[in-house]
């Protein structure tokens, strides 16, 4: 275990923009640093750092914690797992104290995983220095026109021709023949003997976006092997779909310039780094996908397919196309003269060169289908119309109307139609696309949900800020399956008393002193934390809705210990409860809204916004009480008795006139605050 002297260290050392940095390119907005969510998948970035704050949290999927909360969710790791990872980056030694043996199985799965990897990584890079590892994998990347400093830069490797040469090696140094088979770098047969997964194939590490090695890549240089390349299978540490090889080298300029090369090959992404174009990443060989774009739209949002001219890497760039348009990035496509590709094309010509020719030979995607699809049509017009009608159902892809808009003139023009036909053709593509979004989100959520109403009514609950009452002004996603509410008329109440309490909880509250609220004395000031408490427990009530009252719970544990409110809130949120840090996060912050209220409030004071504000966030929750028992008897009242029926009713105009009572100090207080 972790000693708390250590994690608290670990903890204070960890700055927020940069743990958040080495997976997202942020970019400065005042204070506090913004970038697309990596969580979930937007056009417009939602996803706010508050390094003042110690906290990140997107507005748009709701997600939120501190730096240890973000290495968990975006690793999927435990805490302690992520402790670690945040102790390895700043370079803080660990002194572990005793653990059983469960505990380090446990602890260490994920990591000796990596480990493992980043092993073979190193025993296949020194197999080049070999007898055979020079005569056959050196020699070829060599020939390939690969520099020393680039393949050790890369990791190149050589995986040897022994059936069990990596196997022998790992188990000696001391790695268990279970990671071994669970990163896929051995393969148990029937038999139940084991060999090495890669055997005579020159080896290509796949990085993390951290840096981490998850996988490899193998090319064989038999002419007569059917299969070319041979990549790792999916493991715990590794899926295909979403990794890209050379994300980790490249991340950096794909930031600074704005673009993102994508190519096909292992070769041609090496090559055109070390040539000097260093924003380009490789699909690896497979066929590109949905999480791979998402990956490079954390970097940028333009992108340039650079495939071989032949007919596979024409229809690959077809293909790549539409998947890029439909994730919000601008798409252009680079062919290379007829049998060439990248590698080979690089190696012929100077860095400047190189450049030249993609800057001169970018074309968008109306103009690379064009010219492409044009010639097949000649003068045959139901061949022109079906190329038009493609053009336009890409067009239908891109999800920002005025970009649709631009393209379709451009189309219009170049044709000599009108835009109004593209655009009908558009609009149909579009309402058939939204309609399959909806049955595949209604397919989701019964499979998530099971049948059950009760999460899907959760996700619809929105949050909102301190004194609107009904929740209607700061409308805000709940994380799905992290939040589940028991009780939604009471649910935004709650959501404002927690937002008082996590933003201001030990500041004073200062009432005028013909207030009702006035306590009498200067030196018996309540705190917003006191003030809220003390209402509670006067009205014998508590939070209705479980995760709430959790953080409510756990709030005070630290207030009644005289920790301050940062120190509060730091506590919560750098716990290993993902769920209470979550929400510790979200009702600390709120995304800027610029409204004549806001303007207003922002000529106020503090503390008089508070001591309007929490009194009336206690008199609403206390008329969303009296409603959430109206609302109970009057579902209640079709099974009663005759008697309990006139109980009940004299009931509900007792509490009607409460609400009344109610509403009207609440309409009083209004506009005191306004």
């Amino acid at each position: 275990m972790i000693p708390q002297d250590t994690v608290s260290l670990i903890l204070d050392t960890a700055r927020i923009e940069d743990v958040v940095g080495d997976f997202v390119t942020l970019k400065r907005r005042g204070a506090n640093y913004v970038a697309c969510c990596p969580f979930h998948n937007e056009k417009t970035p939602s996803f706010y750092v508050s390094p003042s704050k110690g906290i990140y949290k997107c507005f748009g999927c709701g997600k939120a914690g501190s730096a240890v909360g973000f290495v968990m969710e975006h690793e999927h790791c435990s805490y302690v797992e992520a402790l670690r990872w945040l102790a390895d980056k700043y370079h803080i030694e660990i002194v572990e104290k005793e653990e059983s043996a469960d505990e380090i199985a446990q602890r260490q799965r994920r990591e000796s995983l990596l480990l493992v990897s980043e092993f073979a990584q190193k025993f296949y890079a020194s197999q080049l220095q070999t007898p055979e590892g020079r005569s056959v994998g050196l020699a070829y990347f060599r020939k390939r026109g690969l520099e020393d400093a680039t393949i050790a830069r890369f990791g190149l490797g050589w995986a040897p021709s022994g059936k069990t040469a990596l196997v022998d090696a790992a188990t000696a140094a001391g790695y268990k023949m279970e990671y071994l088979l669970a990163a896929g770098l051995a393969v148990q047969h029937e038999d139940g003997s084991v060999t090495d997964k890669f055997r005579e194939r020159v080896m290509f590490p796949i990085h993390s976006v951290s840096g981490r090695v998850l996988a490899f890549s193998g090319r064989t240089l038999h002419a007569d092997n059917p299969a070319k390349y041979v990549n790792s299978p999916e493991t715990e540490i590794y899926i295909k779909s979403r990794n890209l090889l050379g994300i980790w080298f490249a991340k950096g300029e794909i930031a600074r310039s704005g673009k993102c090369i994508l190519v096909e090959g292992n070769v041609d992404m090496v090559t055109l780094h070390q040539l000097g174009i260093t924003n380009v990443v490789a699909s690896c060989g497979t066929s590109l996908t949905v999480e791979q774009i998402r990956l490079i739209h954390k970097f940028t949002e333009n992108a340039t397919i650079m495939y071989d001219g032949d007919s596979a890497g024409i229809h690959a760039a077809l293909r790549g196309i539409n998947l890029f348009l439909a994730e919000g990035l601008n798409v252009k496509v680079v062919l290379l003269p007829e049998g060439e590709d990248p590698d080979s094309f690089a190696r012929k010509h100077t860095l400047e060169e190189m450049q030249n020719y993609i800057a001169s030979g970018e074309r968008d995607f109306i103009e690379f289908k064009t010219d492409l699809l044009l010639s097949d049509a000649g003068s045959d017009p139901l061949k022109k119309a079906e190329l038009i009608n493609d053009i336009a159902d890409t067009i239908a892809q891109i999800p920002d109307p005025v970009k649709r808009s631009v393209y379709v003139d451009t189309v219009a023009l170049r044709f000599g139609i009108e835009s109004s036909i593209l655009f009908q053709r558009i609009a149909g593509d579009r309402k058939r696309m939204q309609e399959e979004a909806l049955r595949q989100r209604q397919r989701e959520e019964r499979s998530y949900n099971d049948g059950s109403e009760s999460n899907s009514e959760a996700q619809n609950i929105g949050e909102k800020g301190p004194g609107t009452g009904s929740g209607a002004n700061w409308q805000e996603p709940s994380p799905a399956g992290e939040e589940y509410l028991e009780n939604r008329i009471l649910a935004p109440a709650e959501q404002d008393l927690l937002y008082y309490l996590m933003t201001y909880g030990t500041e004073f509250l200062e009432f005028e002193s013909d207030s009702p609220y006035y306590s009498g004395t200067e030196e018996d000031k309540p705190t917003v934390a006191d003030f809220i408490r003390e209402a509670l427990e006067a009205d014998d009530c508590s939070f209705a809705n479980t995760p709430y009252r959790a953080l409510y719970d756990v709030y005070f544990e630290l207030y009644d210990k005289g920790l301050q409110q940062e120190d509060i809130l730091k506590t919560i949120l750098n716990g290993p409860d993902r769920r209470l840090s979550d929400l510790a996060a979200r009702f600390s912050t709120r995304k800027y809204q610029l409204t004549v209220h806001d303007f207003e409030a922002s000529l106020t004071s503090t503390a008089t916004v508070l001591s309007a504000g929490v009194p009336k966030a206690i008199l609403v929750y206390a008329e969303r009480r009296v409603y959430n028992r109206l609302e109970e008897i009057r579902k209640s009242l079709r099974t009663m008795a005759p008697d309990a029926q006139m109980a009940a009713l004299q009931e509900m105009v007792k509490l009607q006139a409460a609400q009344k009572r109610i509403n009207q100090r609440i309409g009083r207080d209004k506009k005191e605050l306004i």
